[in-house]
């Protein structure tokens, strides 16, 4: 089996990552292929494992992805990195066993005329505003839903929903449902302004477009990447077609990711 190693340059990650590689050069049933693998291992946290999901984007159908944290536990890291070893037994002795989770699609159009921009996110989206408050329409479908008034919005995929959406005020939604969520970051509510105050949760047969009222100084963001040097003209959002890949050797439950992210209650011991 075809093994890539995506690492971030910290020192106990680039050990970890090091042990690794010679694990699986050991091996005889598993080769390291950078280019094409069948199974991409990050090593260091849900940020590197964001990484090289952005990586090997155009590969999702065909990559299953394993997260090795080397500090503490991740959020979609399941080993730990004193457990090397025990991972590579796990990959010699691989049968495909997967869970896969949503993704959210994102189209981009410029008012520059500009080709439009097709990007896809794991976690999130967000639109903000450079300086001062960010004025947006926002459609659903094709119907205008609300006028923003704000610092910005943010929409999540639901593994991305435990992220910055949290932060913000949104739902945490489980990743068995196939929907998009949008939360508002400090809108503007008077006499003058409304907006609905509160995360709007549509199904994967509708979407979300976000026009705002000045193109430009924009700030738009997919996942950690960033996108601030064109004028925007409109923002699509919808479930994606295409799905992320985990290899289930010790695939932790979801809620149970939740507990320990967040709360880390041994309720169940």
């Amino acid at each position: 089996m075809r093994i890539a190693i995506y690492g971030n340059d910290k020192p106990t990650s680039s050990k970890v990552a090091s042990e690794l590689s010679k694990l699986v050069n050991d091996s005889k049933i598993l080769e390291l292929d950078e280019l094409n693998p069948e199974v991409v291992i990050s090593v260091g946290g849900d940020g590197t494992l964001l990484s090289a999901f952005h990586h090997y984007d155009d590969m999702t159908e065909k990559v299953r992805f394993v997260g090795i944290h080397t500090g503490h536990l991740g959020f979609y890291t399941d080993w730990r990195d004193n457990e090397v070893q025990q991972l590579v037994e796990s990959l010699e002795h691989d049968n495909g066993q997967s869970v896969s989770y949503p993704l959210l699609d994102i189209e981009v159009n410029y008012s520059d005329e500009g080709k439009p921009d097709y990007m896809v996110a794991l976690n999130e989206s967000t639109i903000k505003k450079m300086f001062g408050t960010m004025v947006a329409k926002v459609y659903i479908k094709d119907y205008l839903f609300e006028s923003f008034r704000g610092d910005g919005l943010c929409i999540s995929t639901p593994t991305g929903s435990t992220a910055y959406n949290k932060s913000v005020g949104g739902a945490i939604i489980s990743p068995k449902f196939n929907a998009v969520q949008m939360a508002e970051m400090a809108s503007i509510n008077n006499r003058v302004f409304r907006t609905i105050g509160s995360p709007i949760i549509i199904p994967p047969t509708e979407s979300i477009t976000i026009v705002p009222q000045v193109s430009l100084h924009n700030v738009l963001t997919c996942d950690q990447l960033l996108v601030m040097d064109r004028p925007i003209k409109s923002i699509t959002y919808k479930i994606s077609k295409r799905r992320i890949y985990f290899a289930k050797y010790r695939h932790t439950h979801f809620w149970e990711r939740v507990n320990n992210s967040f709360i880390g209650d041994n309720l169940n011991d």
